[in-house]
């Protein structure tokens, strides 16, 4: 009989609820949806909750959760090992027998990854050295000041460095539980998944936890907030200053001046950092070439869309791709149809 996958979540006292709860949810979920809908006879995925003691504890909430076994008393067996974040992760950091039990296991399980500020226990383990992370929007500079040897991705809802996944703030953690089950189970479940739960399987602007027009302040007029949005939305066409200006009835040049006043860009680099967090959601995620992506994000021309790419982001196209591209992993259908001999096939 085919085993179970063993997805287990640290968590300890004053952990944020919705980090330990939303994504076990989503494992939980994918099983029960699979079973229901005949295509398996057993659970896929068997969650369980650790902390530092076995038993009741309380999260930041005030509510109680109940962890299964101590991760002390945790050897092996583990497929998925998720360490949850919240207002405890600063006593949780300092706490040996979480750390040594990580130490432990990650060598040992598939996958190693954390909800929000976990990735700060994961860090204090010393497992992320050099690798590329995410936290919660709020924690990047703190986790990036206290582990210079990181690289702190601010912007993504979940960032996976080898079998090293990190997921942004609070609810991202569910959005990277979908992400793992669509590439053990396909698209198709993880879908399912989604809407049975009532989530975005992929978010709209993509993995990015704050699109463009949020990133920076949001608008106080109504025109302003929603032209930020249609901005997002329609980045291939014609965005100069005139065609906004029209749209929200205002002249250029008293439209320059607002949205300025208002977003803290000028409207020109706004549009540019729209496009160029769309090109990057692309390079990581699509196989078209750079040509195909300049055009489809409004830069008219690869040459276009490198220079942004190097005032924004400090690198050109081809060195974010080669770094940076989610490529179907060995144990996905996807990877296993796909194989891997074609990894740098696409790169420009």
């Amino acid at each position: 009989m085919p085993r179970s996958r063993q997805v287990a979540l640290i968590a300890f006292p004053q952990a944020q609820i919705l980090d330990v709860t939303g994504p076990l949810e989503v494992f939980a979920r994918a099983s029960r949806w699979l079973r229901e809908h005949g295509r398996r006879t057993y659970d896929v995925y068997r969650v369980e909750l650790l902390a530092p003691t076995a038993g009741p504890f309380v999260t930041s909430s005030g509510l109680r959760l109940v962890a299964d076994r101590a991760v002390t008393a945790v050897r092996a067996g583990i497929d998925t090992l998720l360490v949850a974040g919240g207002i405890g992760t600063a006593a949780a950091m300092r706490d040996e027998r979480v750390l040594a039990a990580v130490r432990r296991l990650a060598p040992r399980v598939r996958r190693l990854g954390s909800v929000c500020s976990g990735t700060f226990v994961l860090a204090a383990a010393g497992l992320l050295d050099g690798r590329r992370v995410t936290t919660h929007w709020r924690a990047c500079a703190q986790l990036a000041r206290l582990f210079p040897s990181l690289t702190v991705d601010p912007d993504p809802i979940f960032v996976r460095d080898g079998n090293i996944y990190t997921s942004a703030g609070v609810t991202a953690g569910m959005d990277l539980a979908l992400a793992l089950v669509e590439e053990d189970e396909g698209r198709e479940v993880a879908l399912q998944v989604a809407r049975e739960l009532v989530l975005f399987l992929r978010r709209p602007g993509g993995q990015s936890q704050f699109s463009a027009q949020l990133a920076v302040q949001a608008a106080d007029r109504e025109p302003l907030r929603d032209l930020q949005a249609w901005i997002a939305d329609h980045l291939a066409a014609d965005l100069s200053i005139a065609t906004l200006a029209a749209r929200v009835a205002m002249s250029p040049r008293n439209f320059a001046r607002v949205f300025g006043r208002e977003v803290g860009l000028t409207p020109a680099r706004f549009v540019e950092k729209a496009r160029v967090e769309a090109a990057r959601r692309r390079l990581e995620e699509s196989p078209g070439g750079v040509d195909q992506i300049a055009a489809e994000c409004g830069f008219g021309s690869a040459e276009s869309l490198r220079r942004a790419f190097l005032r924004t982001v400090r690198v050109t196209p081809s060195a974010y791709r080669s770094r940076f591209r989610t490529l179907p992993l060995p144990w996905t259908r996807e990877g296993a149809r796909n194989g891997h001999h074609h990894r740098n096939a696409d790169l420009q």
